[in-house]
Parts: C-alpha cells; sequence; structure tokens
C-alpha cells in the first residue's frame, strides 16, 4: 500500500464505517485504521444486544398480566438465563458481521493497529509511518470504570463485558441510571434477578423535567429499588461486594459499572495538531463540519464526547467523510435531537429539552397515560408526556416524556419539530382511534388552552370528548 494517502480514516465503529462509505466514492487512495474488536459499539455490545436483552426480559415480565387477560399457567414459567445470554450473543454475532466483512473486504487497505498522530498529516501504525492530506479519527469511546474498581475481578463487569457473561449472579448492583444503567437494570430485574440500582443524580435517564422524571421514577421503583441523589461507594467483604451510598447500604454478589463512557483519545497524539486541548483532551470540533480548527483532521462519533449514539455518529461520519475526500468545507443541518431509552415505559427526549429552555417564553402540555384507551386496553397505560411550544406562536419546541410507545411518539414529534410545525398544525392532522398517539393529542389539546386561540372553524380546535373509551 502506498505511504502517501488521501484520506486515512482511524477508527472502524459507526462513524469510521460511514466515513469511509462516503470517502470510497472520491478515491482509492485510502486507508482505515482500527485498534481493538471490529464490529461496531452498537452492533457488539450496545444498541442490538441490549435490545435482544430487553426483548426476552419483556417476554418474561409479561406474564404478570396474563391474569388479567384470562390467561392462567404464568406463574409456572421459568427463565434460563444462560440461554437467554447465548441468544443474546447469537444475534449479536449475526450483527457484528455486515460491519466486519466490510473491512475484511478491503484488503491491505484495512489495517488492524494502533495509531498515533505525529502531525495534522502524518500518523505512526505498527512502526510505519503514513501519509494523508486529510485524516478522520473515529476512535470511538470505551465504558468509565474507577480506578479504585479495578480489584473486584469477575465480580465488576460493564456494559461492553455484559453480553459475554456465560451466566449472572442473582445479586447485581448497576451504578449509573443513566439511559444504559436503566435499560440494563430494568431488563434484569424482569428477568428475575434481585437488582439494586444507584446513581448520584436524581434525574434518570437523560431526563431534565423533573415532574416527568418523578413519574418515571416512582414506576422504576416498583421493580426494584431506585437509590439516586448520592455517589456509591463500593468495598470488597468476605460475601461479594458492599454498596453504599451514605444511607442505603446493600451486599451484592456482582456489580454492573453503567457510568457513561468516555472518548477514545487518550494517546492518540491530539497534542502533535498545536491547538489548545480542553481540560479532557479534547480540541474544538465544528459540529456542522467535524472539522478541528482549520486543520485537515476531523473528529467524529463518540470520540468527539458530543453524543454517543448511532444516528449521530452515521451522520459525523458521512459529513466528514464528505468534507475529508472533497477537499472541500461544506457545512452541514444537523437533525432534530433525539434520544430514546428502551425502558418500559419508554423515555424520550425530543428537540428542546426543559433544561435548554428559556423560563417564560413557552407553555407545557401535559398527558398522563393512566386513562389513556388504547394503553389501558393493553394494560401498558402507565406514564406521562410533556409537550414544549413557544407561547406566541405556539411552535413546537421540544417534548420529554416516559410513555407506552414512547419511540414512536418521539418520532411523530422529531418530524414535527424538523418541519417547524405549531401545536395547530400537528392538531390538523388525522389520530386514528383507537391508538396510543391519541395521548400526544390530548397534551396538545392542552397546549392549545394556553396560546392564543384559532378560528373555530378550523379542525384543530376540535376538542375532546372527555370519555376514556373515545378520547
Amino acid at each position: 500500500m502506498n505511504t502517501k494517502l488521501d484520506v486515512l480514516i482511524i477508527g472502524a465503529g459507526s462513524a469510521g464505517l460511514a466515513a469511509l462509505r462516503e470517502v470510497r466514492k472520491h478515491t482509492d487512495r485510502f486507508a482505515i485504521i482500527n485498534h481493538g474488536p471490529y464490529g461496531t459499539t452498537c452492533a457488539r455490545v450496545g444498541c442490538m444486544p441490549s435490545k435482544s436483552l430487553i426483548e426476552a426480559a419483556n417476554a418474561y415480565h409479561r406474564r404478570h398480566s396474563f391474569t388479567e387477560f384470562g390467561i392462567n399457567g404464568g406463574a409456572s414459567l421459568s427463565v434460563d438465563i444462560p440461554r437467554v445470554l447465548r441468544g443474546v450473543r447469537a444475534l449479536r454475532d449475526r450483527f457484528i458481521a455486515g460491519p466486519v466483512k466490510f473491512t475484511e473486504d478491503l484488503g491491505p487497505r484495512s489495517i488492524t493497529g494502533k495509531a498515533r498522530l505525529l502531525g495534522p498529516d502524518r500518523v505512526l501504525v505498527n512502526g510505519q509511518e503514513l501519509t494523508a492530506d486529510r485524516i478522520i479519527l473515529a476512535t470511538g469511546s470505551r465504558p468509565i470504570v474507577p480506578k479504585a474498581w479495578s480489584g473486584f475481578g469477575d465480580r465488576l463487569i460493564t456494559t461492553d463485558t455484559l453480553f459475554e457473561q456465560e451466566r449472572l449472579r442473582r445479586r447485581i448492583a448497576v451504578i449509573g441510571l443513566g439511559a444504559i444503567g436503566v435499560e440494563i437494570s430494568q431488563a434484569l430485574a424482569r428477568l428475575g434477578l434481585e437488582v439494586v440500582g444507584y446513581d448520584q443524580n436524581t434525574l434518570l435517564a437523560g431526563l431534565t423535567d423533573e415532574t416527568v422524571n418523578r413519574t418515571f421514577d416512582e414506576l422504576l421503583q416498583r421493580e426494584f429499588p431506585v437509590h439516586a441523589g448520592a455517589p456509591a461507594e463500593l468495598r470488597q467483604t468476605t460475601d461479594g461486594i458492599e454498596v453504599t451510598n451514605g444511607t442505603d447500604t446493600v451486599i451484592v454478589e456482582q456489580v454492573i459499572a453503567a457510568l457513561g463512557r468516555r472518548p477514545n483519545i487518550d494517546d492518540l497524539g491530539l497534542e502533535t495538531l498545536g491547538i489548545e486541548l480542553d481540560s479532557q483532551g479534547q480540541p474544538e470540533v465544528n459540529p456542522q463540519t467535524m472539522q478541528i480548527d482549520n486543520l485537515p483532521v476531523y473528529l467524529a462519533g463518540d470520540a468527539n464526547g458530543r453524543l454517543a449514539l448511532l444516528h449521530e455518529a452515521a451522520d459525523e461520519g458521512h459529513i466528514a467523510g464528505l468534507n475529508a475526500a472533497s477537499g472541500r468545507t461544506t457545512c452541514f443541518k444537523r437533525r432534530t435531537p433525539l434520544v430514546i431509552v428502551f425502558s418500559d415505559p419508554n423515555i424520550a427526549v425530543v428537540g428542546r429539552s426543559l433544561r435548554e429552555l428559556t423560563p417564560g417564553s413557552f407553555v407545557t402540555g401535559a398527558f398522563n397515560f393512566r386513562r389513556q384507551g388504547r394503553a389501558r386496553a393493553a394494560l401498558r397505560n402507565k406514564g406521562l408526556v410533556h409537550v414544549y411550544a413557544d407561547k406566541q406562536s405556539g411552535l413546537l419546541l421540544g417534548a420529554e416524556m416516559c410513555a407506552p410507545a414512547g419511540e414512536h411518539l418521539a418520532h411523530l414529534l422529531a418530524l414535527a419539530i424538523d418541519r417547524s410545525l405549531t401545536v395547530f398544525d400537528l392538531l390538523r392532522m388525522p389520530f386514528y382511534h383507537p391508538v396510543v398517539e391519541e395521548g400526544l393529542r390530548s397534551a396538545l389539546r392542552h397546549l392549545t388552552t394556553q396560546l392564543p386561540e384559532k378560528s373555530a372553524s378550523d379542525l384543530s380546535s376540535c376538542a375532546a370528548f372527555q370519555a376514556e373509551a373515545l378520547d
């Protein structure tokens, strides 16, 4: 392989592969370097295997509602957790096969090794120096594990090692109740393990709306103990690991560290770029171009510490790849922010979160799903949605929710926000009956009571029946 390249990509995760897709359209003078496992974080240890675990857990948990549906025998069901984990791994291996083959087919242009920058146009890998006109950094991230926990051996697992376990011990503490921690905690509790969750924050799973968070916390507490608001401390004992936050203490057999992820930028050589780095070692990156300063270097995906989400990583890889391959700087408008947590009920934050809104500039539409007809029929009638709109124009700004089918409600709202729709515009759309989306319509109707009135001849003013079966 020629050591002088047009584009060099470091990292073969979601962002790196998205960048590679664009680069290959413009040049064959490229290479991609990867250190560590192939197959992307999402397919290998993140989005996909976790959803397989969640589906198994929810299927088993469903037995608790059988009697209300007139179905007998639920109490006699049992779960084989080692078999569940084997099934997760089998599906995981199928998911990663595609991304792995994508790089294998590149032959010598796919390099396995640890790369280090020597400057904005030079990289050292496996003792060889490569030169490139433009470099894309997409080195991903890894779980955060405090050094003090390193002595717990196999009693401590992370979100990256969870799915490699042949079996799990019965008493488990999950430390960190962000999106990943909440999903894993609830899934393991629904599989019958004794789970306890800890987080130093009172707001869970990325929520910023305290009312929605309080509703979700109350629902979660029905399934396993949640201790939020103080950091957890761990200590090895003869019986296992003692976990305490100063007021609540438990002894568990295993701990799952779910404290978030750290960008893989240490020892990458960013200091050789001759630019200022922040306290975390990060350079400033333009989110519209993914460019670092005015250098021919781009930082995309989890590695830039912005948002560890697959669709964001893919977008950033696309932007970096197109700009690096073309040699021209194109600014991209980013998508409407969208975060979904696959708990039950789903957590979703769409558009601007409550924390990002200016007090006094907006109004909130609320709906509690306790008496929503379709959700009640499915015994999924729990959760709360808050929708935020500009108090003068009614322009939709954002939403936070813990709601049944929240993943679908969130996409509907993301589309509406992206199209700059108002509350009235969305209420002019048809809502079929009976669907869970009618709960969103109720929240929108609540918003209209706080906004300037529209013409009575407009169908957006169509009122509710005030009857559970019809609304």
